[in-house]
């Protein structure tokens, strides 16, 4: 039920028509253009030895990251431009509305802060898991984790390039569009994150390269899989995105989300390590042995309570994320079609 709760809500919580009175840009013309800007974001992995995966050249290494970050950057800004372009020229925004389309301007700091602790309350038990039980809250206090992550080009991908990019185009870029054409939030929130969702399987290929030896069903259900918790992330971030206009909260959501990986569903704690919501070596365990020491320390002898206290704490986050969603995103920074409805 609570899905469709959540439906019910998401309609409740708008207005029909963008509060102000925009020229618009054709639905068919939005759906190009953001098929477009996928495109650019993800063609260019291919057009160069450097960028381009092979069973030789592993995606994860530095001169393949370095390359691909080039890329991206060369792309984030021709699609900006792009964008812009439409927003300005052909949508007849002013500059200070294309900003505010953008989630660029004003960036407030209260809204981002609201959405880190929404995301917190939802990874109680893993926070938890990774704070308490495994003690590396100290490490946390100290940015001993944060340093030792951003050093390496791995976590400087997972926590910092890849989610300035991928939010920049798929809700910074492709939603002010979709807005422009007078999609509806519902439409918005359900329909912009399954380009992301598509702009990830191209992994499937490069694990086909990389694996030539899995076989075919278990490479394609692991593309369906993270297809899926690709897109329900941007059903999220889109969401918070309409919500606050602050790009900066989805973008450090993102990093935090990779950071945590998928919580455990399973086992005792202290026991199996979490699967990364990133790319391959993207969760809080991709920096090695210390990880993987963490994982084998024998921690799993401890008592039941421990277990028992984390998956409590695993439901209580999932319930209080859902009653909190609309109270801790709630904005005077909401985007126009997003504005909550005077009426009861």
């Amino acid at each position: 039920m609570a899905p469709i709760g959540l439906l019910h809500r998401l309609k409740s919580y708008y207005t029909k028509e963008p509060a102000q009175k925009a020229p618009t840009i054709s639905p068919r013309s939005v759906v190009v253009l953001s098929i477009l800007l996928t495109l650019i974001y993800v063609v260019p992995f291919y057009l160069s030895a450097q960028t381009r995966p092979s069973p030789q050249l592993s995606r994860d290494a530095p001169s393949s990251i370095r390359a691909r970050i080039r890329a991206v950057t060369i792309s984030c800004f021709l699609s900006v431009a792009v964008t812009v372009y439409v927003i300005m020229e052909l949508g007849g925004a002013s500059f200070l509305e294309t900003l505010k389309l953008l989630g660029w301007w004003p960036i407030s700091i209260l809204d981002t802060a609201r959405t880190l602790l929404l995301v917190s309350i939802l990874f109680a038990g893993p926070l938890f898991e990774a704070g308490i039980v495994e003690g590396r809250w100290k490490d946390w206090v100290r940015g001993t984790h944060v340093r030792e992550v951003l050093s390496s080009w791995i976590g400087y991908r997972n926590f910092v390039a890849g989610p300035v990019s991928e939010e920049l185009i798929w809700r910074s870029l492709i939603i002010p569009l979709h807005i422009m054409a007078r999609f509806s939030p519902s439409k918005i929130i359900f329909v912009t994150p399954l380009y992301f969702g598509i702009a990830h399987v191209h992994h499937f290929y490069e694990f086909r390269l990389t694996h030539p030896h899995t076989p075919i069903v278990p490479a394609v259900m692991r593309t369906l899989f993270q297809f899926t918790y690709t897109s329900l992330f941007g059903f999220f971030a889109a969401f918070v995105f309409l919500r606050t206009g602050n790009v900066l909260s989805i973008i450090l959501a993102h990093s935090f989300c990779n950071w945590q990986g998928l919580p455990r569903f399973w086992g005792g704690v202290g026991v199996e390590a979490s699967v990364p919501i990133g790319p391959s070596n993207s969760g809080r365990k991709e920096d090695g042995e210390n990880s993987n020491k963490d994982a084998k320390s024998g921690k799993s002898n401890l008592g039941i309570g421990w277990t028992v206290a984390y998956y409590l704490l695993l439901v209580s986050g999932a319930v209080g994320f859902y009653l909190q969603l609309f109270p801790l995103t709630k904005s005077i920074n909401a985007l126009p079609v997003f504005q909550e409805s005077k009426t009861p």
